[in-house]
């Protein structure tokens, strides 16, 4: 029984939930999904205020129509890796359409966003050379320096002047160094200087990989991401993203200017040794980048509600952590305030999500929303009215202040 000994905390959090009366707010299951927007959480209809839909595709007939057309016609999976009988026509035509999209020659497509972040790190980075990231990055990110044997250098969060003295006291072994960073950042929805980040990261001759995952289909002129909003895709080695978040899917990607990004093939161990998507979910993908491409109206509307939500927070005293995007936390005092306050939104009919420690930077606690372009003005509405009814609603709190 030593083996679960590790576990004891994570079962006193359950046990401490479970005692108060409420869900456990940690993989809470929506009993049926009735829209982009809507679900069944513990018997009653509530808005989905936390789910990443950003463009508000999961329900998209024209996406729901391929993958049931790819399901009848090719079936239920492939039942193989990329590397043995799992690349299909659907795959490497996603790939292209991906390589395309960012105007750039190579693409791979990964079965998740996480075995993306895990192949793609894993796979350039060895023994010997060094991985610069950001203190803040995803889990998955982290999970990759550790398949890759690299030597790890954390860089303040968001600080250029920080990774600039890391990559100069590199000296020459900047030369082998891959600088990661993310587009926006998964718990607060801050973004990236990625201006000063690539002027420094190319000032020591080091490579750059960013990780659009929350920024695809939301920023830039075309939705390619914060690279593209901030002007600096000329500077970029790797953008790194997921099908998840605005494409309403399940699958991970990695693109590139760089040529030799095909090599990654033979030697990407989460690429070689994992089944590949279904194509019923590269269909139903293929067509999301279709829709991301052609309607820039979701884009639009997803700003719109991002925009009022996050003005009637601001407005309320419970100011997001950072400037508007599709992820907005609200910062609470404590774990135990944050658990009470996501209960009784629920109560209220909106789902959030419940960010705690150690998943959360610096210690604090959250409630998570993120927004869709799906979402209604009512919709937006009564998850205003439901915060406002929060404690401590119409003066900042104490963890709003402390982060600043």
């Amino acid at each position: 029984m030593a083996l679960f000994d590790k576990l004891a905390s994570a079962a006193a959090v359950r046990r401490d939930v479970i005692s108060s009366g409420g869900l456990v707010p940690f993989g809470v299951t929506v009993e049926r999904i009735l829209s982009p927007t809507e679900g069944m959480v513990a018997g009653r209809r509530v808005i989905l205020g936390g789910t990443n839909n950003y463009l508000g595709l999961t329900f998209d007939p024209e996406c729901i129509e391929a993958g049931a057309a790819a399901l009848r016609s090719e079936g239920t999976g492939t039942t193989g890796s990329r590397m043995a009988n799992g690349s299909y026509a659907g795959h490497l035509a996603l790939e292209h359409e991906l390589a395309e999209f960012y105007g750039w020659p190579q693409a791979i497509v990964f079965s998740t966003g996480y075995l993306a972040n895990l192949g793609m790190i894993g796979a350039l980075a060895a023994p010997g050379d060094v991985l610069v990231i950001d203190g803040d990055c995803h889990a998955s990110i982290y999970d990759g320096c550790k398949l890759s044997g690299a030597e790890v250098i954390r860089f303040r969060h968001n600080n250029a002047a920080d990774l600039d003295r890391r990559l100069a006291r590199l000296g020459e072994r900047a030369q082998n160094a891959l600088v990661i960073v993310e587009g926006i950042y998964s718990m607060l929805g801050d973004q990236a200087p990625l201006a000063d980040i690539t002027a420094a990261t190319h000032r020591h001759g080091a490579m750059l990989m960013v990780d659009e995952a929350h920024s695809l289909g939301v920023l830039g002129a075309n939705g390619r991401g914060l690279c593209e909003a901030a002007g600096v895709m000329d500077s970029v080695d790797f953008v790194v993203g997921t099908f998840s978040k605005s494409l309403g899917g399940v699958g991970g990607f990695c693109v590139s200017p760089h040529a030799e990004l095909g090599l990654v093939r033979y030697t990407s161990r989460p690429y070689i040794f994992t089944a590949s998507p279904s194509p019923a979910t590269i269909a139903s993908t293929r067509t999301a980048l279709a829709a991301l491409r052609s309607r820039p109206q979701l884009r639009q509307r997803l700003w719109h509600n991002v925009s009022r939500l996050h003005a009637g927070l601001t407005a309320m005293g419970l100011p997001p952590a950072a400037e508007p995007s599709p992820v907005l936390a609200v910062l609470r005092d404590s774990r135990d305030q944050a658990l009470a306050d996501w209960q009784q939104l629920l109560d209220a009919g909106v789902y959030v999500n419940l960010m705690v420690p150690p998943a959360t930077p610096g210690g604090i606690s959250l409630l998570r929303c993120s927004i869709s372009a799906a979402h209604t003005d009512a919709q937006i509405d009564q998850i205003l009215a439901a915060f406002r009814a929060l404690p401590g609603a119409g003066h900042a709190v104490a963890g709003q202040a402390a982060l600043a």
